[in-house]
């Protein structure tokens, strides 16, 4: 039986039912973001600028106004809907090989600039809908279609770390990485958030909160088992934390 994504909430289109693979966080962040958007008031005048993947089947489920973009491109669509209205709240939502490896350019350099929006970055360490490639974030020893042998980093480089990255540059405002793999981090995620769009409210500047999540599908795992990869594997490569919050240094 099909569940409802969301069933209370003006966010998410009425009687929607999530197209998701079992065990995606996707349906979990959805919720969340719509939660906050409708907390902070805001969502009659938010756009989603959202990536090519499965984050681009992100707009199936919405009910406010979004652009679907060109493959990574979502943070310079985002960049400039905000520059041309910026009484809207703008942000991005794209994965990892969206946002870290095709669109890399415009990514970095939308927080090189500060720009005034909110990326949530969905970092599950796979190319999902597009075939399962080895993306930026892929783990060393992980295997993906275009790595049947695992990740060799001779061939193919180490995992991108995008919170450390990005936290190099002078201008972001705010870079916090975590996950939705407990309830206690779901909490948190919602946090972060919140957080991140109230910082482009207040015309803070760049604010990113990466989502450590999984994909069981194409890492050929079950729902459960996921669970159990993300928590052993992929959070000790990416730990989760703050990298980033001058509103501390404000204060």
């Amino acid at each position: 039986m099909e569940e409802l994504i969301y069933t209370k909430t003006k966010t998410i289109q009425p009687g929607k039912s999530s197209g998701f693979c079992p065990g995606c966080m996707h349906d979990t962040v959805i919720k969340l973001i719509g939660e906050v958007l409708e907390e902070l008031n805001i969502a009659d005048k938010t756009i989603s600028c959202t990536g090519v993947g499965c984050c681009g089947l992100f707009m199936e489920y919405i009910d406010y106004d979004y652009i679907q973009c060109a493959h990574g491109r979502a943070s310079a669509v985002a960049t400039g809907v905000k520059r041309g209205d910026p009484d809207k709240i703008v942000y991005a939502y794209q994965g990892d090989g969206d946002f870290a490896s095709i669109g890399f350019a415009e990514s970095v350099h939308a927080a090189n600039r500060g720009e005034n929006i909110t990326v949530i970055f969905i970092n599950n360490g796979i190319y999902g809908m597009t075939g399962g490639q080895m993306a930026p974030t892929t783990l060393v020893g992980m295997k993906a279609t275009t790595a049947p042998k695992g990740r060799d980093p001779e061939q193919h480089g180490y995992p991108m770390h995008i919170c450390e990255l990005l936290n190099t540059l002078t201008a972001p405002y705010y870079l916090e990485r975590v996950s939705c793999n407990t309830p206690a981090n779901v909490i948190k995620t919602k946090k972060a958030i919140k957080k991140a769009f109230q910082n482009q409210i207040d015309g803070k500047g760049y604010s990113l909160v990466e989502i450590v999540t999984s994909c069981p599908t194409n890492w050929g795992l079950s729902a459960l088992d996921s669970l159990d990869f993300l928590e052993q594997k992929m959070l000790p490569e990416f730990p989760l934390g703050v990298y980033r919050d001058k509103s501390q240094e404000e204060k």
